[in-house]
């Protein structure tokens, strides 16, 4: 059983990772842009705010991922996951489960990719639709890993097939030999 913690900017293709992750290795994907986005629409009329909003979501998300790996099952967090309280929270989580933690992230270097990606995708109430170049870069350099493990990042510039035998195999615990996007 494993715990997946997608990370990634907006736009990296975490969710499409995701969702082919979990058809081949029968995963439960808890999406926090699913979870915001019920939250934002449930709330319209009493215009909840989105970063409260963003809160509560979280909560949320993390009570699902508690509940999936509680059955035994093999969970996916899609998520940015920039920040180290996501992480520690993650890693309490899969302790506490007998889990495998397992970290991925997707990367996409090109700003001007990243908002292609967000204007052409059908976007959720939750979903940016653009990031300047300063937040951009800003936010992918400060954004935090775990520390001291085992890691995967992957650049998401490339087709999916040229990459998901590597995550498959992370996921696996199979040691393949890295190609230049690994870090495990």
């Amino acid at each position: 059983m494993f715990f997946l913690q997608m990370s990634g900017f907006p736009g990296s293709g975490k969710s499409t990772l995701s969702r082919e992750i979990a058809r081949r290795l029968d995963a439960v994907i808890v999406d926090h842009d699913v979870t915001k986005t019920a939250l934002l629409e449930s709330t319209a009329q009493h215009s909840l705010d989105p970063e409260l909003a963003g809160r509560v979501a979280y909560d949320l998300d993390w009570a699902l991922v508690e509940f999936h790996l509680s059955l035994g099952r093999n969970v996916i967090l899609d998520s940015p996951c920039l920040y180290g309280v996501m992480i520690d929270r993650g890693l309490a989580m899969t302790a506490d489960s007998g889990a495998t933690y397992r970290y991925v992230e997707c990367l996409v270097d090109d700003v001007d990719e990243i908002n292609r990606r967000l204007r052409e995708r059908e976007r959720k109430l939750s979903q940016i639709r653009s990031v300047s170049p300063e937040d951009f870069y800003r936010t992918v350099t400060a954004s935090e890993r775990p520390a001291h493990m085992h890691t995967l990042t992957i650049d998401t510039n490339r087709p999916l097939e040229t990459y998901l035998p590597d995550v498959i195999a992370y996921l696996q615990g199979i040691d393949r030999p890295p190609d230049a996007s690994c870090d495990f």
